[in-house]
């Protein structure tokens, strides 16, 4: 249960009231930053922090401020703000208070805990460097992520953001007796229900938890969601000692929430307007996300890059943080090569020898090459055809043709509306697939027997190759004019 608001020992009044920042003053003594205050019963919070003088401080409300007036009594809680923690908080909903907000009571068996807590010390933080294996081929072949690591995850609206992650939780869920939490921040109404649904429909909400700081509310309490979400991921990777999956949309909003803050608080801004404390509030935030001697926290966040512009403080503060990043492409979505990513533009830390092995990276760089030759030949073969290549040219044609088909994958968060039955890949039948791919072991089938399957010898079950096709295979057909048609032409 919710803790029962108490009439405090410790109480002042409200002195002036601008918009979110409140002043109050204090006669008995001042309370602690970061310590949560209530008025007008209960129904508004207020975080402290700031303290002026000696009677005097000054805090940022969490809830609207309507009818909170000069001379109004604050009772001081005594401690910080608080989120629930528990095995009764999955499959649940919550606000940045705790709140139940999926229509259903609220949980019984939870304790609660402050939202500020310590990231782990570093005699308690894992030195080897581990692979996250997500089941997707593209990712684990080409992005691996980090265990206890943070991704960041780019992409508009449309080109499979939220069925990426749903997938990622189902695999987490299904295959690691994982839990995963969906922290939102700044997320408009409508996604967060429309995500709520998806999430219950695919079966996923079972060992799910998540926790929203909605676009409508204040900045304060856009600011401390992330902590809240943070606080339940550290219970179930400590007390647990579960694998935790922890998703953030959008860490920029986070940025943007505590810009908002920093202006009402009167700081003086930095460069752009960012607050002057931002490296500091995003460390506060990103070095609780780590893997630890008892499990491990493993962070996958939306990010936005304001105009494009990858030098903008919150973006170059943000990538100093994350170890591997996934570019979502529109172009490669139309052309219905899910899951979308751009296969070029993606990239990871973890792609080093000492960290996947000598022979997967190897085959990584291969594949890249490959890739990239195909892209240098489109202009060619838009304007000229694919017959004035040479041999050696149309057999990278065909290899890349065949790779970006490979890669992708059913997946079961869409199963009930592609009627595919999802498949989960394990990192040594993708590279095995890759591996045979690139020795031109596929070369006499056509490129549509690897269009949407799981391991390589799915290829095989397919449809015979035809045996009248030559070494460049289906791409030895009359080729399209242009450089689009030419992208999405099947054999």
């Amino acid at each position: 249960m919710k803790p029962e608001i108490a009439i405090s020992s410790n109480f002042g009044t409200v002195d002036s009231v601008r918009g979110s920042v409140v002043d109050i003053r204090f006669d008995e003594h001042l309370p602690a930053i970061y310590s949560l205050l209530h008025a007008n019963e209960g129904k508004i919070a207020i975080e402290v922090l700031a303290q002026l003088d000696a009677h005097h401080v000054r805090g940022i409300a969490l809830t609207p401020t309507q009818g909170l007036a000069r001379g109004a009594r604050v009772d001081d809680t005594g401690g910080p703000l608080q989120a629930p923690v528990g095995k009764g908080i999955l499959a649940r909903m919550f606000d940045v208070f705790g709140n139940a907000i999926d229509n259903q009571e609220m949980p019984v068996d939870v304790q609660w805990r402050s939202v500020h807590q310590v990231p782990p010390a570093l005699v308690r933080r894992s030195t080897k460097s581990e692979i996250f294996e997500t089941g997707i081929k593209v990712i684990d072949v080409l992005v691996p992520l980090e265990r206890g690591g943070k991704a960041g995850l780019f992409g508009g609206a449309g080109v499979g953001k939220t069925v990426l992650l749903t997938e990622m939780i189902h695999n987490m869920i299904g295959h690691q007796d994982g839990v995963s939490i969906f922290c939102g921040i700044g997320e408009r109404c409508r996604e967060g229900e429309e995500l709520y649904r998806e999430m219950k429909e695919a079966g996923v909400l079972p060992n799910m938890v998540m926790i929203f700081g909605q676009m409508d509310e204040p900045p304060g309490s856009r600011f401390r969601v992330g902590h809240a979400a943070l606080t339940m991921a550290e219970y179930f990777r400590d007390d647990e000692q579960r694998e935790v999956l922890l998703l953030i949309d959008n860490i920029f909003r986070f940025i943007q929430a505590g810009m908002e803050v920093s202006g009402l608080m009167g700081q003086m801004p930095s460069r752009l307007g960012y607050q002057p404390t931002m490296g500091t509030e995003l460390s506060r935030l990103e070095e609780r996300i780590a893997n630890t001697d008892t499990g491990a926290i493993t962070s996958i966040q939306a990010v936005y890059v304001p105009a494009d512009d990858l030098t903008d403080p919150a973006a170059v503060h943000t990538f100093a943080h994350l170890s591997a990043s996934i570019v979502l492409s529109r172009k490669r979505a139309s052309e219905g090569l899910y899951p979308a990513i751009d296969l070029l533009q993606s990239s990871s830390k973890m792609s080093t020898p000492g960290i996947v092995g000598e022979r997967h990276y190897l085959l990584a760089r291969e594949i890249r090459q490959t890739l990239a030759q195909y892209e240098n030949l489109k202009d060619v073969i838009a304007m000229l055809g694919l017959e004035q290549l040479s041999p050696d040219d149309r057999k990278v044609v065909a290899r890349a043709r065949r790779l970006e088909r490979f890669f992708t994958q059913p997946f079961f968060a869409t199963e009930q509306f592609s009627g595919i039955k999802g498949k989960l890949v394990s990192l040594k039948d993708s590279l095995d697939g890759c591996e045979r791919i690139l020795h031109d072991e596929f070369k006499d089938y056509p490129e549509r027997s690897l269009y949407m399957i799981g391991a390589i010898d799915e290829a095989l079950k397919k449809p015979a190759p035809d045996k009248q096709q030559d070494e460049a295979g289906p791409e030895k057909k009359p080729q399209p004019t242009t450089e689009k048609a030419a992208a999405t032409h099947e054999s």
